[in-house]
Parts: structure tokens; sequence; C-alpha cells
């Protein structure tokens, strides 16, 4: 099914794509993808694994950070529940923040650091303003187009599709190979929702089975059937991340606000649309049925936006909250430091002023590379 949809894209008119990371992202083809040895292979494989022998690393698990303690403006220590026990760990020369996008947000706001009438209505005293904590959140808004299929030749969740993939799984614990080494979405792109733009606007990713809600949806899952997911890749619509009480358990207001700027719905219509063209080729003949959402009814814009909010989903890529700047509203400065505070840097995708046209995970990566870097320049004695 992914090599169908790729010929399928191929005959609908778009481009085919080796490399989304070269000199040129537009068109359709196979993700580069983490893995090595069958595996998924994360941040923590490449970097935290290997350095888990230093004698400067320490590694908690079980913790989770209640706020950070200031003496003046300079962080100097972060109170913590480990394993049931509250304890404080001191910083000899700073502090780092990297919860991401939802987690680096609500713990500057725990500790004081943010919008002050939203901090003094729950409590909390504010240490230093910064109106920009929690605010610019952003993320690619995912819809899909379903279609059930009359091969079963994908997979289901179903009794007799995990007993077709019996073999697979054989062949995956005897030798790392196979389906179940791969990603189900290998296949996708990144498009242009219509001939008035001048770059991809829109990502695209294959699945060969019905998948919706996350994969929550068990019951569409055991039906035969694929997917094609569209997600908006420069939304202009933002939101908040706000806490709601100064418990540091209690889980803050996460507001997308998907679909504020009418332009975002008219990216994600149209890249439906084209979506559905891919779907129409003639690589799909074998394998089309009905189409199960939108629906082979709903052709209008205001029919397909309806639809979409019923399923309305993302992409786990959240940034933006602690956005790095020099305006009013920014949080960090050039150097990722907390503006106005001494010895506090948040490094994480938060600092992103607006999302970037693909995925999340590299460029996080590398903005982790130049914190580190900026970081030892500090400690040799460099003024940055």
């Amino acid at each position: 099914m992914s090599e169908a949809f790729v010929d399928a894209a191929r005959q609908a008119g778009f481009p085919c794509n080796s490399d989304f990371n070269g000199a040129n992202q537009e068109g359709v083809g196979y993700f580069h993808l983490n893995i090595k040895n069958g595996r998924r292979f994360g941040a923590a494989d490449a970097y935290l694994k290997p350095a888990m022998t230093r004698q400067n690393l320490t590694v908690f698990t079980d913790a989770q950070v209640k706020k950070v303690v200031f003496e003046g403006k300079r962080s100097v220590a972060v109170e913590l529940r480990h394993k049931g026990r509250d304890r404080v760990l001191r910083a000899n020369r700073e502090i780092i923040l990297s919860g991401g996008a939802i987690n680096s947000p609500q713990l500057l706001q725990l500790s004081g650091i943010g919008d002050r009438d939203i901090l003094e209505n729950l409590g909390i005293r504010c240490l230093h303003e910064l109106p920009g904590v929690g605010k610019n959140l952003q993320e690619h808004v995912d819809a899909c187009v379903l279609v059930s299929s009359r091969k079963n030749s994908g997979f289901t969740a179903s009794f007799g599709g995990l007993l077709k993939m019996l073999p697979d799984t054989i062949r995956y614990f005897l030798s790392k190979r196979g389906k179940l080494a791969k990603s189900i979405t290998e296949a996708g792109g990144f498009i242009k929702s219509s001939d008035s733009v001048n770059r991809p606007d829109v990502q695209l990713h294959m699945l060969p089975l019905l998948f919706d809600d996350s994969g929550r949806d068990l019951k569409l899952m055991s039906n035969p059937g694929y997917s094609v997911h569209v997600c908006v890749l420069r939304p202009k619509s933002s939101g908040t991340v706000t806490i709601t009480s100064a418990d540091p358990f209690a889980a803050p207001e996460i507001d997308y606000n998907f679909f504020a700027d009418p332009d975002d719905c008219k990216v994600m219509v149209d890249g439906i649309r084209q979506a559905r063209r891919i779907l129409a080729a003639k690589a799909f003949d074998d394998y089309r049925g009905e189409e199960l959402h939108p629906g082979a009814d709903r052709q209008s814009d205001e029919q397909i936006i309806e639809k979409v909010k019923e399923k309305v989903g993302l992409v786990y890529h959240p940034v933006g909250t602690c956005k790095m700047g020099t305006d009013r509203m920014a949080v960090v400065d050039p150097q990722l430091r907390v503006h106005g505070l001494e010895g506090l840097r948040v490094v994480d995708a938060s600092i992103m002023p607006r999302l970037i046209s693909g995925n999340t995970n590299a460029p996080t990566i590398a903005i982790a590379e130049k914190a580190a870097d900026m970081i030892l320049e500090k400690a040799e004695g460099c003024d940055i």
C-alpha cells in the first residue's frame, strides 16, 4: 500500500522525492527514519545512555520538578518530588529546563515567572513578569482521509490481522528485519495545497490501515482500509499553556486554538482535496472502497472543515511557548537564557518562535547541540 501511494501520487502529478531533507523538500516518497537494529533510536539512545557512566551525571527517574528556587533574580535550585519524597537540588552554575512546550512554561509559571495576572489569581507571587510564558503555542493540526479497502493487504487490529502478522513477528524476533523493523508511516510527502503557494504547506502521512484518534479507535482499525493524514505545516493560529492551580501535579490547560485563523482552514481543506486526488489515482484501483471520512458526499469547503473538526488531531509537534527573541513577548534571549533572570535557560522546542515546516525531532536535537556549545563556551570564560 505504501508503494501504491507513491505510485498514485506520481500519477496525480506530484513529484517523487528520495530525500525530503535535501535541497528540495517538495514531493512524495519515503521518510528517513531514526531506526537502528529494528528499533526506534531516539535521543536517549544516542545521547543519554552513552553518557550514563560519567561521574558528573546523575539521572533520577520517577521524579517531577515542582518549582525553580530563586535568590533574588538568580535561579539556585529546584524542588522536586522523587519517589514520593520531596527534595531540593542546588545548582553551582545554572539550571536548564528541558520540559518541552507543555512542561517548561508550566514550570516557569509555578515558579512565579509569567503573566502577573494569571499567577496572582492562583495565589502565586509573581517573582518576574514575562507575559510571553505559555503563549504562542503552535502545533501541526492533523486531519485524515479514511478509505475502506477491498483487499486485506494492509494491517488490521483484528484477530485475523494479528494472525497474519505472525510470520513477520517471528522474523522480527529472529533477525530484527521485516515489516516490524520499519515504521508503519514510512510513506508520505510534502506538497503544495494549491498552485497559488510557492512552497509545500502540507505534509502527508500514509498508513496502510484505518488510523484515527492516535490509534485509540480499535474498532475502526479492525476493518481493512488505509489512511492519508494531512497536516498544516505553517499554521497561523496559536494557543496557550496555562496553569490552573498552584499545585505542581495539576495538569495545565492546553488550548491549541486550532483553526482560529481562517487561512489554516483553507490550507487544510485544500490539502484534503489533494489527498483525495492521490487516492483517486489508478494505483489504488484494486484497493479503493468507500471513503469513510470526510465522506464522498462532503465536497464544499464548509462540509469538509465541519467533518475535519469532528476528528481533528495533532502530530505531537508542540513548540513556541517559551519563544526566543528580543520583543516583549519573548521568554528567552538568543543564548536561550530567560530574560531578566540569571542562571536559567530553556533548551527544548518551546524556544522556537515559529513552527517549522516539518518534523520537530531533529531541529530540537540541533537546538540542544547549539545550547551545549554556548554553555561550554560560557563555562570556559567566554562572554556570550
